[in-house]
């Protein structure tokens, strides 16, 4: 990419380096640079600065381009994600739409073949209109990917966990081989399953980290937010190009709440994966069978705990009946049935019907996309009323054998 613009303002007003555990990082903001040492970051709530003249330009202009509230919330993911430069924009689907438009028409994209369905949709709007091939492979077998790199790879694009299968890739040996064979390829991971508190892909070979910021970073689902964590600051550049000639960078209120929200991560998660762990041992003992990583049954079990330091707060399983599955859905009353996850409350659904919809049926059979799967999104309530809530709702469908 040519005229590439310089670093967005401000976007290293505090080293990005970790001094101490994370859960203490995550929640220590830096705002050295408030004129009244306000205890925590305002809100500049302004689409224009003010210049000193007609030929000096300030450190902020216009907030299409920068915002010192967004510069703030930068900052902060760029150093609780361990990256050397963190930018934010609308939504998780935008920071891809960013991401993709490294990609010229003519150059592939490697991608693994379970995949959250609005990541399909890009994909396959790419492939439509901008000639930008996308191979969906296996990332579980890290080898699968040595076929398809070649000088026409641009991006290799990984989920691990995936959503909803829980399927794991193997991040190192993937970004080794790809750094290895295809230099101007980057490696990309959907980390938002695990957050940065869990597992950190840039620290594992990974050049770009991305999040949907509107789930575990945020955790309240009260705005929609996207952020990409870059290994180096040239790419990082680039980005930010994309973003301020596009217009998609968040708005500062919406830097405020996810800010605010991101503090409370590392506690709202150990609640929610404490909570998970319980559940997924529980629909095991009944039989089901069950996709999660912090099960000893899961296949890549090993591989997980070598990548992250815990097994998240999503699990699905199948019933082997659609109706059932319906039904079961259906029955509960604390968990809402909602799409997302990375909430504060329990969420239920099937993925087949509402996330994963716009992928064609034919693809998802195609790649084994249970169409009975039921996907759980734990939150923080007592797990003991969520266990409660869900034997009920096995109970009524007619899934406990009695």
């Amino acid at each position: 990419m040519t005229d590439v613009l310089p670093s967005s303002p401000a976007s290293s007003i505090v080293s990005t380096r970790r001094r101490y555990r994370f859960a203490t990082e995550v929640v220590t903001v830096d705002n050295s640079d408030d004129p009244h040492n306000a205890a925590s970051v305002p809100i500049y709530q302004t689409a224009t600065f003010k210049q000193k003249g007609s030929n000096a330009t300030g450190e902020y202009d216009y907030s299409r381009s920068g915002n010192p509230t967004r510069t703030h919330v930068e900052n902060h993911l760029a150093k609780v994600m361990g990256a050397e430069r963190a930018l934010v924009v609308t939504s998780g689907m935008g920071a891809l739409d960013v991401i993709t438009r490294l990609v010229r028409a003519g150059e592939e994209i490697i991608a693994g073949d379970d995949l959250y369905g609005g990541t399909n949709r890009l994909l396959s709007f790419l492939s439509k209109s901008q000639n930008v091939k996308t191979h969906h492979i296996d990332t579980t077998q890290s080898d699968s990917i040595i076929p398809y790199l070649s000088d026409k790879t641009r991006l290799v694009l990984l989920e691990s966990p995936t959503n909803p299968l829980i399927k794991i890739s193997d991040i190192r040996t993937i970004s080794k081989h790809v750094h290895e064979r295809c230099p101007n390829a980057l490696v990309v991971v959907d980390n938002t399953m695990m957050s940065p508190y869990l597992q950190r892909p840039l620290e594992l070979g990974a050049d770009i980290s991305y999040h949907s910021g509107t789930k575990y970073l945020s955790g309240h689902h009260d705005l929609m937010a996207g952020v990409i964590g870059c290994k180096s600051a040239s790419v990082g550049d680039e980005l930010y190009y994309v973003i301020n000639a596009t217009g998609c960078g968040l708005g500062p209120f919406d830097s405020w709440l996810l800010l605010r929200g991101v503090k409370t991560l590392a506690v709202r998660m150990d609640k929610q994966q404490s909570s998970c762990i319980r559940i997924a041992d529980y629909l095991e003992s009944q039989g089901f069978k069950v996709h999660f990583p912090g099960l000893k049954s899961h296949p890549q079990y090993e591989l997980h705990a070598s990548m992250a330091s815990g097994p998240g707060a999503v699990l699905s399983f199948e019933t082997g009946d659609i109706g059932l599955s319906e039904r079961i859905v259906e029955a509960t009353k604390l968990w809402s049935i909602s799409v997302s996850f990375g909430c504060v409350n329990s969420l239920i659904s099937m993925p087949c019907r509402m996330s994963h919809a716009s992928i064609p049926a034919h693809i998802r059979a195609e790649r084994a996309l249970p169409e009975d799967l039921i996907r759980l999104c734990v939150g923080i309530e007592d797990p003991e009323d969520l266990l409660e809530d869900l034997e009920q709702a096995l109970s009524v469908a007619g899934a406990l054998s009695k």
